[in-house]
């Protein structure tokens, strides 16, 4: 004989309630677990987080060497430029910087480098971005200020341009 609904004791109707719970949970649980697994194995990105630390190169193959930093966020390095307005032999040049500091994936920064081989100094700012494979990719906008022999030539003192840099293998 079949019990109705009314007729099963509280005492069964609470553990039937639990015997359901369990498999449907154990089966939740289960189905995460796939999912973490696929997002590792598709790699789906994992919270990648961009340093500044090492060789760069840019769209027109300038490298930039950034090869110290410290907790406050400073940091030092040299830059070899491909192009020049001088006729000068282009030479290493140093830059000194300084980028955003905490719990930041994607830093802003800024560095200046002071040309040693001609009368100018170039001002970057930019941030670093991550795409979803993990490549690193700094960003970049810059003022270059040359010297010039009168304040009538002001005017003609100061570039503006951008530039792009990523990470060259060591």
């Amino acid at each position: 004989m079949q019990r109705s609904q009314a007729q099963v004791p509280a005492a069964e109707t609470h553990q039937t309630h639990q015997q359901l719970q369990l498999p449907a949970m154990m089966q939740s649980i289960g189905f995460i677990m796939v999912l973490v697994l696929a997002g590792v194995t598709l790699g789906i990105p994992l919270n990648y987080k961009c340093s500044l630390l090492g060789l760069w190169q840019n769209d027109l193959g300038s490298e930039m060497n950034i090869s110290a930093g410290n907790n406050a966020g400073k940091f030092f390095g040299t830059y070899l430029t491909k192009v020049s307005a001088t006729h000068k032999p282009i030479a290493v040049s140093p830059l000194r910087g300084s980028q955003q500091m905490g719990n930041v994936k994607q830093p802003m920064f800024g560095f200046t480098v002071t040309w040693s081989f001609t009368d100018s100094t170039t001002v970057f700012v930019g941030q670093c971005f991550v795409d979803d494979k993990g490549k690193e990719t700094l960003q970049t906008m810059w003022l270059l200020r040359k010297k010039v022999d009168s304040i009538e030539d002001n005017w003609q003192a100061t570039l503006v341009g951008t530039n792009n840099f990523t990470r060259l293998q060591s």
